[in-house]
């Protein structure tokens, strides 16, 4: 597992602070975001660094951009290295560092290595984005059982081990923030998608306990939870015939990573992007549970069959 370092002109694999000035990290003075920063030596202890899970594709790579563009360092991890490498090439040359370190969470050993791989390079984590996850579309007798675990490892385990292994020296340091992305369907259960809902019901609920026992410690976490979003998920999850996002008009990544990024930097326990998943959220808190369920499988229910 390599890491791989971009910057504005040189990809390298050693440390940010023996860079020349032709790959140096750039000084923060920027007159305008779209105007080239003026190079100079500078310590990455003076950068705030953002870890980024999920971010080769879809908002985990809109939430990287929105970094880059308040000039935030980032470290980017997901299993597609080449893909990583070409979103660090692009945002490299928006003046500042982005470091790849590909892995894959869903495995048992995965986030330790991507941890003791971040401390092997001396970078500091300000910023923990738990991005990265998947869903299985189907009754779930019917899905294959090692996915479904998969899942729950990428899903659940990491989050909650990443968060571990990274929170203690933001709480030490009195500084960090964490976002969660969890989802729309942590709200409620969801028939065809089981696996899935609960375990973004998991992320939710884990984040607001988090918010609420590191009120006054200097560090926040959020949960992100927005309804269907225009991704490359529907494809993964095999969902593309389902009433929920089939024929609908689904919001962009983009608009939710700005959100989210907003609602992370203000320490906001939950945000819920978009106002028909607002009105969602509170509806199912108030209808009986058991129609809940019966209205999610219907709305999820193939529109072919």
């Amino acid at each position: 597992m390599a890491l791989q370092q971009t910057s504005p002109a040189v990809q390298k694999t050693t440390s940010p602070r023996l860079l020349d000035c032709a790959g140096a990290v750039e000084s923060r003075e920027f007159a305008r975001p779209d105007r080239p920063a003026r190079c100079s030596i500078s310590s990455t202890a003076t950068r705030t660094t953002a870890l980024i899970t999920g971010a080769s594709a879809g908002i985990g790579l809109e939430l990287a951009r929105v970094f880059a563009l308040h000039r935030h360092d980032l470290i980017l991890t997901a299993r597609r290295e080449e893909r990583l490498r070409q979103v660090a090439g692009e945002l490299g040359s928006r003046g500042i560092t982005a470091h790849v370190i590909a892995t894959d969470l869903a495995t048992v050993e995965g986030p330790r290595r991507l941890f003791e791989e971040v401390g092997n390079h001396g970078l500091q984590v300000e910023y923990l984005v738990n991005n990265a996850g998947f869903g299985t579309f189907g009754p779930f007798v019917e899905t294959d059982l090692e996915r479904s675990l998969e899942l729950v490892r990428l899903n659940v385990s990491a989050v909650t081990e990443l968060t571990g292994l990274l929170l203690p020296a933001m709480v030490e340091r009195r500084s960090g923030r964490v976002l969660n992305v969890a989802s729309a369907a942590a709200f409620q259960p969801g028939p065809l998608m089981a696996t899935y809902y609960a375990s973004k019901a998991y992320v939710l609920h884990f984040s607001e306990a988090l918010a609420e026992e590191l009120e006054g410690s200097g560090v926040t976490v959020t949960a992100l939870c927005p309804g269907p979003v225009r991704t490359e998920f529907q494809d993964v999850a095999d969902m593309g015939t389902s009433g929920l996002v089939l024929n609908r008009r689904l919001m962009s990544a983009e608009a939710v990573a700005e959100i989210g990024y907003d609602a992370m930097m203000r320490g906001k326990a939950c945000v819920v992007p978009g106002l028909g998943s607002k009105l969602l959220a509170f509806a199912v808190r108030v209808a009986p549970r058991r129609l809940v369920a019966k209205f999610v499988r219907r709305l999820q229910a193939r529109r072919n069959e």
